[in-house]
C-alpha cells in the first residue's frame, strides 16, 4: 500500500518478513508535464539486502502542485516515510541564447544611430542592495574578460549603500557608459529623506548633474552647485532608465520605496526615456535556478515574482529581465554571462533607439 499526504494507492510491494528497512532518496529531474520523485528501499533479509526502487508521478502537473510532499510506505512490517521538496518546471517561456560570443560580438562592434551622441547613458537605481554596483561589476567583468570589483557593492547585511555620488562606469571601448546613484530607502519618521533623492535623480535623467556630484539626503542640487549643468544636452541627459529590484526581496519591498520608483519612472515616461527593470539574486529566490541557470524560464517562483514585480512597479513583463551577478564566483560563468547580456543588450537598443530619434527630427528640421 503506497501513502502519499494521507492518500491511499494500491502498490505491489514485497513482504519483508518482519526485515528491517534502510532508506535513502534519490534525485531526478523532473520535466513541463511529468514530475517524478524516485525511492531507494534497502530490505536486510538474512544480513543481505535486496534493493527495491519505488516512484512517486505527478501527471498533467500544475502550478499548485508545487511544494513538500510525504511519501510513507506501508505493509504488514510497518511503513517508513519520508517528504522531498518538488519544484515544477513550466513550459520554457522566454527563449534565451546560451553561448555568449553571438551576444557580445555585436555589442563591442556597435555603432550609435545618432552622430553626435559620443555615448549611450544607462542609469541604474533601486533599494539599497538590489545590485545596482553588482551588475556593472558584471557586465565589466564580461567585456573585459577578467574579473571587474572597481565599483564597491553594498551588502544586503548591512543595509548602507557604498554609493555616494553620482558615478560614470565606462563598458570597455564600447560607446555605452553606466551612471550610478545612490539607493533609494524609506525616509525617516520625522520627515527627512534618507537615502537617494528621487528630484536629484529626475534631474541626473533631464542631464542635470554633473558626473562626481556627491549626493546630498538633506538637500537637492542648487543651481548654482559647479555640479549643476544648467542647459544640458542631449550627451548630458540618460538615454534609458534600469530599475533594479532583487528577486528575493520583491514582496518585502517598502511601499514607499516603490512610489520613490514609480515616481522616478513616470518623470522618464514624460521624458520619453525607455525603462526596463533588471530582477537580480535569482539564484536566492529560486532553488531550481540556483542549481542550473539555464532552467530560469521554467521557474514557477521567478514567474511569480517578475509577475508581483510588473504589478508593483507598473512595468510589462516583456521588459522585466531576471539575471544573477557575479558574487562568490571567482571563475567566469558562460550561463550567467549570457542572461546579463540579454538585459544589457535590449538596454543598448533601447538607448539607441531614443537618441536616433533626434536625429531624425533634427534631418526634418533641416
Amino acid at each position: 500500500m503506497l501513502q502519499l499526504d494521507g492518500k491511499r494507492f494500491l502498490h505491489k510491494m514485497p513482504q519483508s518478513f518482519g526485515a528491517d528497512r534502510v532508506r535513502h532518496e534519490e534525485e531526478v529531474q523532473t520535466s513541463a508535464s511529468l514530475l517524478i520523485k524516485k525511492f531507494k528501499h534497502g530490505i536486510i533479509v538474512n544480513k543481505t539486502r535486496i534493493c527495491l526502487h519505488f516512484g512517486l508521478t505527478i501527471k498533467d502537473s500544475a502550478k499548485e502542485d508545487e511544494g513538500n510532499y510525504r511519501l510513507t510506505l506501508v505493509n504488514n512490517a510497518g511503513s517508513v516515510s519520508s517528504s522531498a521538496m518538488v519544484y515544477i518546471e513550466l513550459n520554457e517561456w522566454r527563449i534565451v541564447q546560451w553561448e555568449q560570443d553571438p551576444m557580445i560580438t555585436p555589442l563591442k562592434n556597435f555603432k550609435i544611430g545618432n552622430d553626435d551622441v559620443r555615448e549611450l547613458r544607462i542609469l541604474l537605481h533601486g533599494p539599497i542592495g538590489a545590485g545596482k554596483s553588482s551588475i556593472i561589476n558584471t557586465i565589466k567583468t564580461i567585456f573585459e574578460g577578467k574579473q571587474f570589483i572597481n565599483c564597491l557593492a553594498s551588502s544586503v547585511l548591512n543595509g548602507e549603500s557604498f554609493t555616494k555620488t553620482y558615478q560614470k562606469f565606462s563598458v570597455g571601448t564600447s560607446p555605452f557608459s553606466f551612471y550610478d546613484v545612490m539607493g533609494l530607502e524609506k525616509d525617516h519618521e520625522k520627515g527627512q529623506t534618507n537615502g537617494a533623492r528621487s528630484d536629484d535623480i529626475i534631474k541626473a535623467l533631464k542631464g542635470h548633474i554633473a558626473n562626481d556630484y556627491e549626493f546630498k539626503q538633506e538637500v537637492s542640487i542648487y543651481e548654482d552647485n559647479r555640479y549643476y549643468i544648467k542647459n544640458p544636452t542631449l550627451n548630458d541627459q540618460i538615454h534609458c532608465l534600469v530599475s533594479v529590484i532583487a528577486a528575493d526581496k520583491v514582496s518585502l519591498m517598502d511601499d514607499e520605496v516603490i512610489q520613490k520608483m514609480r515616481t522616478i519612472r513616470a518623470e522618464a515616461s514624460k521624458l520619453g526615456i525607455p525603462q526596463l527593470v533588471f530582477m537580480t539574486r535569482v539564484d536566492e529566490a529560486c532553488k531550481l535556478t540556483k542549481e542550473d541557470l539555464t532552467k530560469i524560464y521554467k521557474s514557477k517562483k521567478i514567474k511569480e515574482n517578475m509577475e508581483k514585480c510588473s504589478n508593483r512597479l507598473g512595468v510589462p513583463m516583456n521588459c522585466i529581465f531576471p539575471l544573477k551577478n557575479y558574487h562568490e564566483e571567482n571563475n567566469m560563468n558562460e550561463k550567467l554571462n549570457c542572461l546579463a547580456l540579454e538585459a544589457f543588450t535590449l538596454a543598448v537598443h533601447s538607448a539607441n533607439d531614443y537618441v536616433t530619434q533626434f536625429s531624425h527630427k533634427q534631418k526634418c528640421v533641416e
